[in-house]
């Protein structure tokens, strides 16, 4: 089984990518697994829009080939960001078919994040993946404590996530 970690900020090296990547590390040390796969869209920056690029292709194979996928966006107008679904858009009709997805949401304030996490979760299971519930959302003032709330977070949904992994590999 394999996590692959998807930060959707725009900014390479983010505050969603830190907390996506302790989430998916919490979860890996809890299932037993390998460090997670990165894939930080704002260092694919304008690849993205380039059909063909090496890096873009390598990230999407990735994402198909993940048991699990953390995927992480801060909210903007009240959903996920669009260089995020340039990213999603690249993949086919069920290309995460069955693959357990928890999704990381970063906001201002609690609806904007609620609003969010509604967005990316139906958006992955358009795409067939099993949206792991419930999701994690981190208000921005509550970001420097990134590690406390993803290990609180993942021994929140340890048990019943057991279970989806399991069925998703």
């Amino acid at each position: 089984m394999t996590i692959v970690v998807v930060s959707g900020n725009p900014r390479p090296h983010s505050r969603t990518l830190h907390l996506a990547e302790e989430v998916g590390g919490a979860l890996a040390a809890r299932l037993g697994l390998a460090t997670p796969r990165t894939v930080d869209v704002g260092d694919l920056g304008v690849r993205l829009l380039q059909p063909g690029d090496g890096a873009v292709a390598d990230a999407v194979a990735a994402l198909r080939r993940a048991s699990v996928l953390v995927v992480a966006t801060p909210t903007y107008k009240g959903s996920y960001t669009g260089v995020l679904k340039v990213l999603l858009d690249q993949l086919p009709t069920g290309g995460l078919q069955d693959i357990a997805a928890v999704t990381v949401v970063t906001a201002g304030v609690q609806p904007q994040a609620d609003a969010a996490q509604r967005n990316l979760r139906e958006l992955l299971g358009e795409l067939g993946a099993v949206p792991v519930e419930p999701g994690l959302a981190v208000i921005e003032g509550d970001l420097a404590n990134a590690g406390a709330a993803a290990a609180a977070y993942v021994d929140s949904i340890a048990a019943g996530f057991s279970t989806v992994a399991t069925e998703a590999s």
